[in-house]
């Protein structure tokens, strides 16, 4: 019974004294749920933080566009306007001749001095015709001359010879026709041998008076009226040997002035006319040629706009395509009529001192400037774009692109009131917040308000 007792000791479940709490398996699980709750309050804090990051930003926004005539100008500026630049004067070079294209020295772009060939026309047929009129000018002139000289000694001394001639001959006839008159009256030959003798007298005293007449003439000389139309008659072929020289310098188109070429309307082999043709057949022009060196911008001034500006104010022309350059321009002329159909009248401001930089056809805006005494005027800032001061935040701006708010770093100009000028860093068109909230970042979701 020992043994027995002795096994059923080992058996006893020993209770645990009462204390603190053991670490022991409850106080780990009680750990791990604290640890667990604070995860999962971290995780909370997280997603609301992305949540609210994801939220897209309520914004008022508004589309940005260029200064008016009738909005906030720029000091000293009354009125924007818009055009084209235009040459001054367009020469669209025409032939004077028809004829067909021999060869083209010239193409567009290229600048061409006062004389210059551009283009050249057959010109054989023009050859042949001026060859002729001089031909017949020689002739006339020869004519001219022989008459206003007069006979030569020699001419006049064979009209004296024929007139000695003459007389001998009409004096033997009187001799021969006395002789056969008195043998008539004897008897001794017939009638008709006295009719004879009378003829062949009869002849050779008017062949005499012919020849006295002949070596008058002679020693005279022509009439003065036989010269003067001679004359007359050299001043016409004169006339027709300029024209058909004048026709032949023809051939050869030259530039009328100074200029660069702006088009070219023929090819070599092609036909050009003198006259007005259309788009088909002959050409009516060969180029078209200016000087670029006198360029003015057109431009349409609204009506309501149109007392702003003055003869006497100045204006600064800008270009898209460079917009740093700025050039002096003044008023080159208004119309005497306005445009009913545009309610515009057109105005044309000429380029002071134009450089390479310009072309005609290039879109240009014109900042007119009153000119005043006590002022230097100096040229505007390219940009006339104005925004509210709202919008700005330590010289940055924010625009919406695809939903997303945009930093835009911007140069500051002029301020008027609550509207600043922006000289770059925008463009028209672009859709600013008005009113960026302070914690407004670049790249965050916004989302338009409409209110």
């Amino acid at each position: 019974m020992p043994v027995l007792e002795t096994d059923l000791r080992r058996l006893k479940i020993e209770r645990p004294s009462a204390g603190p709490p053991s670490s022991g398996k409850g106080g780990k699980i009680r750990i791990f749920l604290v640890c667990l709750g604070i995860v999962a309050a971290l995780i909370a804090v997280v997603n609301f933080l992305q949540l609210s990051a994801h939220t897209p930003k309520e914004v008022r926004v508004q589309t940005v566009h260029l200064a008016s005539g009738n909005g906030v100008q720029p000091e000293g500026i009354v009125l924007n306007a818009t055009g084209y630049i235009v040459a001054a004067h367009t020469i669209e070079l025409a032939s004077k001749v028809v004829g067909r294209v021999a060869w083209i020295g010239v193409d567009k772009g290229d600048r061409v001095q006062k004389g210059q060939e551009l283009v050249r026309l057959e010109s054989q047929e023009y050859q042949a015709q001026a060859l002729q009129a001089k031909g017949q000018l020689d002739n006339l002139k020869a004519h001219l001359a022989e008459l206003e000289h007069g006979s030569r000694p020699q001419e006049i001394q064979r009209a004296r010879a024929d007139l000695d001639g003459a007389h001998a001959s009409a004096l033997n006839a009187k001799l021969t026709l006395d002789r056969m008159r008195q043998l008539a009256q004897d008897g001794v030959v017939s009638r008709q041998t006295l009719d004879d003798a009378q003829a062949k007298y009869d002849s050779a005293a008017n062949n005499e008076a012919s020849l006295q007449r002949t070596y008058d003439l002679a020693k005279l000389g022509p009439r003065q009226e036989e010269i003067d139309a001679a004359r007359a008659q050299v001043v016409q072929a004169q006339g027709s040997y300029d024209y058909a020289q004048e026709e032949l310098q023809n051939t050869v188109i030259r530039a009328p002035v100074a200029g660069t070429v702006l088009d070219r309307n023929v090819e070599t082999g092609e036909f050009v006319t003198n006259g007005f043709v259309g788009d088909k057949g002959a050409k009516g022009y060969v180029v078209s040629l200016a000087d670029l060196n006198d360029l003015e911008v057109e431009l349409d001034i609204n009506q309501s706009d149109f007392a702003k500006i003055q003869p006497t104010d100045i204006a600064w022309v800008t270009t898209d395509a460079y917009p740093d350059r700025k050039y002096e321009a003044k008023i080159a002329e208004i119309s005497p009529e306005a445009n009913r159909q545009k309610g515009t009248v057109q105005v044309k401001v000429r380029i002071l001192h134009p450089d390479s930089y310009l072309r005609p056809e290039m879109n240009a805006s014109v900042a007119f400037v009153a000119r005043t005494h006590d002022q230097v005027l100096q040229p505007p800032s390219r940009a006339s774009l104005t925004i509210p001061s709202s919008a700005i935040r330590q010289d940055s701006v924010f625009v919406v692109i695809n939903g997303l708010a945009t930093k835009r770093n911007i140069a500051i100009g002029h301020s008027f009131g609550t509207q600043v000028e922006i000289q770059s860093g925008l463009q028209d068109g672009d859709l600013l917040i008005t009113d960026p909230p302070s914690n407004l970042s670049n790249g965050d979701r916004v989302r338009i308000r409409k209110d």
